[in-house]
C-alpha cells in the first residue's frame, strides 16, 4: 500500500513498504511520472536544433533537445510529434524511434523514449506553456560537442539521445 505524499500535476511522490530481492523490508518513497519524450531535430543541412531553457530548479538557462512529458492516454511518439512543434515550431518530415533512457531510477520511474526528427522545418513560432521559458537555437554537431566537453551542455537527456543517435548511424 503506498501512501500520498504530494502531486504537482500528473507527477505524484509516493512513499511505500517494499520487500527488496533479499528479503529486507524498507520504506521506500518514488516519484512517480507519466513519462517523456526527448527530440534531436536534424535540419536538412546537419544542424541540430536545440531549447535554451531556464530551468527554476536550478535557477539557471539549460542548453537541451526539446522534450516533453506524455499526456494522459498520449504515446510516446504523438509527445514528441506535439512537443517538437510547440517547443521549436519545427516539425520533422520522418521521426524514428531510438528506444529509451531511464534518468533517475534511484527515486523516479519516468522512462524517456528518445526520437531523432529527420529533416526538420521551422513551420510556426513555438507554442509554450506557461510556465516554459526557452528560446531556439539551431547548432552543428561540432559546437555540441564542444558544448559537452566545455561543461556549458550538461543536461542528461541531451546528452544520452545525442549519444545513442551516434551510435545508431544518424550523426556523423
Amino acid at each position: 500500500m503506498s501512501q500520498l505524499i504530494h502531486q504537482w500535476k500528473s507527477i505524484r511522490l509516493e512513499e511505500e513498504k517494499i520487500t527488496l530481492p533479499n528479503g529486507k523490508m524498507i520504506t521506500h518513497t518514488t516519484i512517480q511520472h507519466p513519462g517523456a519524450a526527448v527530440i534531436l531535430p536534424i535540419t536538412p543541412s546537419g544542424d541540430i536544433v536545440l531549447v535554451d531553457q531556464y530551468r527554476p530548479s536550478l535557477k539557471k538557462w539549460l542548453l537541451e533537445l526539446p522534450a516533453g512529458t506524455l499526456e494522459i492516454g498520449e504515446c510516446p511518439r504523438e509527445c514528441a510529434e506535439r512537443e517538437l512543434k510547440e517547443e521549436t515550431g519545427y516539425v520533422a518530415k520522418k521521426l524514428v524511434e531510438l528506444g529509451q533512457v531511464t534518468p533517475l531510477a534511484g527515486f523516479c520511474d519516468e522512462i524517456q523514449h528518445l526520437f531523432v526528427a529527420i529533416d526538420v522545418e521551422k513551420k510556426s513560432d513555438a507554442d509554450l506553456d506557461d510556465d516554459e521559458v526557452m528560446s531556439v537555437t539551431v547548432k552543428s554537431l561540432q559546437e555540441i560537442q564542444t558544448a559537452i566537453i566545455a561543461n556549458e551542455l550538461t543536461d542528461a537527456k541531451t546528452i544520452a539521445c545525442i549519444s545513442k543517435a551516434q551510435l545508431c548511424g544518424y550523426l556523423s
